[in-house]
């Protein structure tokens, strides 16, 4: 049965089963946080409204609540202060239980249906999101802007479409009929039920919160499961807002709001692993470390568990037609977001004798000094190299820079 929010969206869903069919460049919100864009006050109603988030308990009300936490500070130096409900996690999941059932009876046009909602009205709130991930991450404004926000929601709505294009091939009835020779033939009406697996588990990280986030969540809402958003505790805000706008849409569409819920939690003690180890939990989505990933692997045997974990993007410089071209690449690839992205590189390979361009061979030294000259003239502005740099977003992170100081001689 069809879904009045499935019909309002249904022309952003075909566009977006278009683009996964085609495999070319398409997006469904703009990257540019210009005012032509998203109009001329949503950059200062953005800013309002996080700051209005500041130092005061964050609007949100889950079941099992009892206290708060939340101890996020910025790398810029703002002070924070927001806090979140604490839940005790057997009443959380008692409570989800008591919602799954018509969520799951409510098929996969309304799962579908609402998931789209969620993401056109959190792009709707890209700027206070962006000020969000900013503050929590360490990112500059437009890189938090765009990764966090169209970018992020690009993601997520991806994890719709794929999610309805295999759900679509299934028919919901069928009629099948063998012929008998003389006898009558024999006849099944057959019925069809996508069944959702169950919990699903989505576990943030410090750097990306809504960029590696919304895939996990949106996949498993969109298929019928109720999610646990379970943030890193130093950048809860981002997906704490998300998850409000969630439960907003989700209680004005009928459904009860524990579908999504938010467990925010204090840095260093077991939650995550409590969690992830619930028989009721049957998906998990994680973005971290390489050791907490193994240890999902290992022990959340009960769920099917998707992992992203740490590593190590390496480059080969062998030869090249214009160095200047090359070492501007790369310094721009080491620099971004001080480095700190997934995809950052950390260890660039030059043969020993140096390597050959169309102006001739350059030594080894050559190559690195023009890699150093790049990164120079890169960040050589300081009002520049804000908006490449960032912040560093935590101190191990600092405490990590600072040990690498030793590993070798210094160019930069």
């Amino acid at each position: 049965m069809s879904h009045p929010l499935f019909e309002r969206h249904k022309a952003l869903l075909d566009q977006a089963l278009q683009a996964i069919a085609e495999r070319g460049y398409w997006s469904a919100f703009p990257e540019s946080p210009s005012p032509k864009v998203y109009g001329e006050g949503a950059a200062d109603a953005g800013k309002a409204a996080f700051e209005a988030l500041l130092n005061k308990p964050f609007p949100l009300t889950l079941p099992g609540a009892d206290g708060t936490v939340g101890a996020e500070r910025s790398p810029y130096g703002l002070s924070l202060g927001m806090t979140y409900p604490k839940v005790d996690l057997d009443t959380l999941f008692a409570a989800i239980a008591k919602a799954e059932s018509a969520w799951r009876k409510a098929g996969p046009e309304a799962w579908v249906g609402v998931s789209l909602e969620i993401l056109v009205r959190i792009n709707k709130r890209s700027f206070e999101i962006a000020h969000a991930v900013m503050h929590t991450t360490g990112q500059a404004f437009v890189m938090a802007f765009q990764a966090a926000g169209p970018h992020a929601q690009d993601r997520g709505l991806e994890a719709v479409a794929y999610a309805w294009d295999e759900m679509r091939r299934v028919p919901a009835k069928a009629y099948w009929e063998k012929p008998q020779g003389k006898n009558e033939p024999l006849k099944m009406e057959k019925h069809y039920r996508i069944v959702p697996r169950g919990v699903g588990l989505v576990i943030g990280c410090n750097t990306f919160p809504t960029w590696n986030g919304y895939p996990g969540l949106f996949a498993s809402l969109a298929t019928g499961n109720a999610v646990v958003v379970k943030p890193h505790p130093n950048a809860i805000l981002p997906l704490a807002i998300s998850v409000q706008i969630a439960r907003e849409v989700l209680a004005e569409a009928g459904f009860d709001p524990n579908i999504v819920t938010l467990v925010a939690h204090a840095a260093g003690d077991d939650t995550a692993q409590k969690l992830a180890l619930r028989p009721e939990v049957r998906l998990i989505d994680f973005t971290g470390s390489s050791a907490n990933g193994e240890w999902l692997e290992q022990n959340a045997r009960q769920a099917q568990v998707f992992t992203e974990k740490a590593g190590v993007n390496q480059i080969v410089v062998d030869s090249a037609n214009d160095i200047k071209s090359v070492a501007r690449n790369v310094a721009f690839s080491l620099a971004l977001y001080t480095g700190q992205m997934c995809t950052a590189p950390q260890n660039i390979y030059v043969p020993r004798g140096g390597i050959d361009t169309a102006e001739g061979h350059l030594s080894f030294d050559q190559v690195a000094q023009a890699l150093t000259e790049s990164m120079q003239k890169l960040l050589g502005d300081p009002a520049r190299a804000v908006e490449i740099l960032g912040a560093v977003v935590n101190d191990g992170v600092a405490q990590r820079i600072d040990a690498a100081r030793a590993l070798g001689p210094v160019l930069l």
